[in-house]
């Protein structure tokens, strides 16, 4: 073999291409938009979609769509879905600590140490869909023949902004909870730092969640969440990743047709057990009379 015949051609890398998750596919943003995503360091990492009010709309369509079969799954059945994910994310861990370093500025010692504690995290959510409801139902004791019982059930269609700092753990840290208690969510990615929400995207795709449930974002956040907070068929809107006058806005406007609004708390540990606050946060309470009867001709009751 000739020494010629040994050299190899240099190869062009071949990058990635991030696109919007919306129903299950994956869209490129109607309005043919992108924008420059960079590291810490100000150094080019790739194209995100910018995203438009059409793609907020699309969104919700497809959010709706999904809401009757996923909060209709037994809650042991959400829950076994929400496991698979946390499989599919450790099988992915590599490049979830490559993006996280590069997102947040860690080394990959600590990117590593986020991205376990966040598969950590689905995983415990994943644990709470069929033992919340023991938690905030239950029978109510009444005066009169009748039992008295109340049971959670999910609200609908959230609107989630994401952290703008924790673009991994402080993500699935409010999404994980919104969809384990049968919610479907339009999820906002980090605007700095969108890649890792992009790339749940990718995994939530290729596991049992289905199409409509998760909807991922990228963006201008108070470009999408201004249609998201004004949206009729939108009923709730999580505003952890809006500023203090961006929250007040959208505030304003879900109150239009009631939603249910979480304003943003100050959050000063990600890994810092989370409590079932989230969990809770969108559940509404049925509450339910049944009369008793009586048994025999003494009247006693049961």
């Amino acid at each position: 073999m000739s020494e010629k015949s040994e050299k190899t051609e240099p190869r062009l890398s071949v990058f990635k291409t991030y696109k919007l998750y919306v129903g299950g596919k994956f869209p490129r943003s109607e309005s043919g938009r992108v924008y420059e995503v960079t590291d810490s360091k100000d150094n080019w990492l790739a194209n995100a979609p910018l995203s438009s009010r059409k793609d907020a709309r699309d969104a919700v369509v497809a959010a709706r769509k999904a809401f009757g079969g996923w909060s209709g799954a037994t809650a042991y059945n959400r829950g076994q879905v929400l496991y698979r994910v946390a499989e599919m994310l450790e099988g992915r861990r590599e490049q979830f600590t490559r993006e996280v370093a590069d997102a947040e500025g860690l080394s990959r010692a600590k990117a590593a140490a986020v991205v376990d504690a966040t598969v950590d995290r689905w995983v415990w959510y994943a644990g709470w869909t069929d033992k919340i409801a023991q938690v905030v139902g239950g029978a109510n004791p009444v005066a009169g023949p009748y039992f008295n019982l109340s049971s959670p059930e999910p609200t609908g269609v959230v609107a989630v902004l994401a952290p703008q700092e924790s673009s991994f753990l402080g993500l699935v840290s409010v999404l994980a909870p919104v969809i384990a208690t049968g919610n479907t969510a339009i999820v906002i990615a980090s605007e700095k730092a969108p890649l890792p929400a992009l790339s749940l995207g990718e995994v939530l795709a290729t596991s049992d969640v289905p199409g409509g449930v998760v909807n991922v974002l990228s963006g201008r956040t108070a470009e999408i969440a201004a249609p998201l907070a004004a949206h009729q068929d939108v009923n709730a809107i999580d505003l952890a990743g809006a500023d203090e006058t961006l929250a007040k806005e959208l505030e304003i406007a879900a109150a239009d047709n009631l939603k249910r609004v979480l304003r943003p708390q100050p959050v000063d540990d990600w890994a810092a057990t989370p409590g079932t606050e989230r969990l809770t946060a969108f559940l509404e309470t049925k509450t339910v009379w049944h009369p008793t009867g009586s048994l025999g001709a003494s009247g006693s009751s049961y």
